[in-house]
């Protein structure tokens, strides 16, 4: 199996979820393609079966927030203080989407704390919840307030939220490492009355945190950006070949 590390700088919500869709549609089956990215500008996605009624679209237009949807499931997500992962994995073996999941979060746990030691907390949730009654709850439209099994906590508090969709013969799973607060704004951005919320900006602040939270620091995204790369390398005992993006694009 081949390794692919790109790193595709900043980009409009439509460009990245189309480069990662393209990624995992054009898999020949014997490569792995990992990705870092950002959002400019930032950008809101939603999980594949989430309404576009749920966002408040012309506040977020104002605000030149971005909308898009994302090729995988989950929940509603402000992509903006962030470094933005994917992976695309062909099914291969043994390997579940759910044993993937959990060995791609791994990764970036190593990753996380060869950034900073002070990460060594990190944990990953043992625990999945009951997602069908929790659906049914006004804060179900917002990723960030439910952990499911194998994310990344720290403290108790998620700290990555993925999300994974098999295409095909492919898995493609991507998700946001949060770097600063900005994120928590998704509230400000919904549809919700005075109670949804009130709940919503009380779970936000209850079931998140951040890396500048826990370090107390601005995120070297430079810095974190390779921490990442070498996280992978060193949890799956491989060595990344560099793709063009260019080259990727025109052969795809």
């Amino acid at each position: 199996m081949k390794w692919y590390f790109l790193n595709t700088g900043a980009g409009s919500g439509r460009y990245n979820m189309d480069f990662d869709l393209q990624l995992a549609k054009n898999n020949r089956g014997d490569e792995v393609f990992f990705r870092l990215y950002r959002w400019n500008p930032y950008c809101i996605s939603l999980g594949f079966n989430q309404e576009f009624s749920s966002v408040n679209v012309n506040k977020a237009s104002r605000d030149k927030i971005d909308i898009v949807k994302r090729p995988t499931g989950g929940k509603a997500i402000l992509h903006a203080e962030e470094l933005t992962y994917s992976v695309v994995y062909p099914i291969a073996g043994d390997m579940s989407l759910r044993s993937l999941y959990c060995e791609i979060n791994k990764a970036l746990r190593e990753g996380l704390i060869l950034y900073d030691e002070r990460l060594s907390g990190i944990e990953l949730e043992s625990a999945q919840p009951d997602l069908r009654n929790f659906y049914k709850e006004s804060l179900s439209e917002i990723c960030f307030t439910v952990s499911v099994k194998s994310e990344i906590n720290f403290s108790g508090k998620k700290l990555v939220g993925s999300a994974q969709r098999k295409i095909g013969r492919t898995i493609l799973q991507h998700g946001s490492i949060l770097c600063g607060d900005y994120h928590t704004k998704i509230i400000d951005y919904l549809n919700l009355s005075g109670k949804e919320y009130s709940d919503a900006k009380t779970g936000m602040l209850k079931n998140t945190t951040e890396l500048k939270k826990i370090l107390q620091n601005e995120v070297d995204y430079d810095k974190m950006s390779g921490c990442i790369i070498k996280g992978f390398e060193k949890f799956f005992n491989i060595n990344f070949l560099n793709l063009d993006e260019e080259i990727l694009i025109l052969s795809a």
